[in-house]
């Protein structure tokens, strides 16, 4: 649509209707707003009729190109600002010195104090609008005489036919973003090669240029915030992703370069962190930047970030008054069995004291008295590993074991804590416990409901699962049952032993 309502505009312009050639150029520019053609064309539009302001307006849109410049500079001398018009046609030459109607207005421009006499020469008016595709029209009755004998050639009964100014053809528009994209590329190598060097001065230069240059290439302003970053610059850094990052939406860029200049925002932005809440928003751009690519670099800072912020809260929270506070309060509500009152406290007290293995053995307790096995458990391991000689962390971990029915890994587990606390009663009772569960299954005395159970269970139990696949235990089975002098030799290894035992207490194997 933007490409008709552009054709639209190129045929009114060539026919001299430059109101309908504005309007048309104008609606391709709401549908095409980053085709600097359209500026360039409707520049000449208002050029042609001596609306130099917004051809002026319209000439600073897009000027990084040679054409772009030369409507730059014709709307400077439509608003006989010649030394500004002097300057945009330097520029333009800078980008291409072979450009002839560039060329021509430097040879006239030598001498800038004279330009607006040479101005006054209608024939002057009209070659440079032929050559910068304008219509330098001028108001009726304002027309310069020229003398006869300044005409040359021409005649007053043959006037000068005025060419039609049409827009530059696509072929030109094609071959000069090449030729923009070539001389960019170079001077991103050039900042790429500064920035290895450590040379971040010299690389911002370059990176710069680059944008300058090609606007329509995002890569550039992400090298350029990546200098910022090692330098230190970090908020610098964070404004450049975020150009990149609006940019790369108006232009539809690849995913991936979005996605790297918000990891890069997200990197900056935890540089500045100083406390928990500072990394919320680097979690953001990075999970901002998953949701475009999910690069396993970004997943891994996104994680990095939020240990980080962890790691922030507890030592914000820590004070191991207030943790002992909370964890008698909690003990209050466990007393009148208000369980998930007490949670809540123990809780509290966790956060202002994460180091508190009494805090992690209470609300073990909680979690059993409400059947939250796994999380009762995963306490009572948290309060072993905080304080390996607490008798309670055991005790409230075997707990959990033996209400699952798991009498052997109970058994361990009170073992275990009577190593560091042998006089424990607790531990002993739960030893005791232990044993007659599973001498009742040794001898054979559970009922019909209790051996389906632990049956059932114990083919859950992936170290039950690895004894009955084991192909040496498959025939100590086969011996218990068809060899009894062969089993009396397996009874006497102590390996062979210890998982016929485990067989046995999972109801899978029956001894009479």
């Amino acid at each position: 649509m933007a490409e008709e309502a552009k054709a639209k505009g190129n045929a009114a312009f060539s026919s001299g209707d430059f109101t309908s050639a504005i309007r048309h150029f104008t609606e391709a520019i709401d549908l095409a707003p980053t085709n600097h053609v359209l500026y360039s064309n409707r520049s000449a539009a208002h050029a042609s009729l001596h609306q130099y302001s917004d051809a002026l307006s319209d000439a600073k849109e897009k000027p990084y190109w040679p054409k772009g410049y030369s409507r730059l500079g014709a709307a400077h001398v439509g608003l006989n600002q010649f030394e500004l018009a002097v300057t945009a046609y330097k520029k333009g030459l800078d980008i291409d010195p072979t450009n002839e109607a560039l060329n021509m207005m430097q040879e006239i421009q030598k001498n800038p104090s004279n330009l607006n006499l040479y101005l006054k020469d209608q024939r002057v008016m009209q070659s440079l609008g032929v050559l910068l595709n304008v219509n330098f029209r001028q108001p009726p009755g304002d027309e310069a005489e020229v003398a006869e004998s300044d005409m040359g050639q021409s005649s007053r009964n043959e006037p000068e036919v005025e060419k039609k100014p049409e827009p530059e053809p696509e072929v030109t528009e094609a071959k000069e973003k090449k030729e923009r994209k070539k001389k960019a590329e170079k001077e991103k190598e050039l900042g790429n090669a500064a920035y290895k060097k450590k040379e971040f001065e010299t690389a911002i230069h370059h990176y710069s240029t680059a944008i300058e240059i090609d606007d329509e290439d995002i890569s550039y302003i992400t090298n350029l915030a990546a200098v910022y970053l090692e330098m230190g610059e970090y908020n610098a850094c964070i404004e450049d992703c975020d150009k990149a990052v609006e940019r790369g939406r108006e232009l539809r860029s690849d995913y991936k370069m979005i996605a790297r200049a918000l990891t890069r925002k997200g990197t900056a932005l935890t540089k500045l962190a100083k406390c928990a809440k500072d990394y919320e928003p680097a979690i953001e751009a990075f999970q901002k930047a998953l949701t475009e690519h999910r690069n396993p670099d970004t997943l891994e800072k996104r994680h990095e970030a939020e240990r980080a912020k962890k790691e922030c809260e507890q030592k914000e929270y820590f004070d191991p008054k207030i943790g002992e506070e909370e964890r008698e309060k909690g003990n209050e509500f466990f007393k009148e069995q208000k369980y998930p009152d007490a949670i809540k406290h123990y809780n509290e007290a966790i956060k202002w004291n994460p180091k508190d293995p009494k805090a992690y053995s209470n609300r073990s307790a909680c979690y059993t008295k409400l059947g939250a096995m796994p999380d009762g458990l995963k306490d009572a391991d948290k309060c072993i590993e905080l304080d390996p000689t607490f008798s309670k962390g055991y005790s409230r971990k075997a707990a959990v074991q033996f209400f699952l029915k798991e009498y052997d890994n109970a058994m361990e587990t009170y073992q275990e804590g009577l190593k560091h606390d042998p006089n424990n009663q607790e531990l002993l009772d739960g030893v005791r416990r232990c044993v007659q569960q599973i001498n009742k299954a040794n001898r054979g005395d559970l009922t019909p409901e209790e051996l389906k159970e632990r049956q059932a269970k114990g083919m859950q139990d992936p170290e039950i699962q690895n004894i009955l696949t084991d192909p040496v235990m498959r025939q100590v089975l086969s011996d218990l049952q068809e060899n009894p002098s062969a089993s009396q030799k397996h009874m006497q290894n102590p390996m062979v032993m210890n998982k016929i035992q485990k067989l046995i207490s999972a109801g899978i194997v029956q001894m009479k």
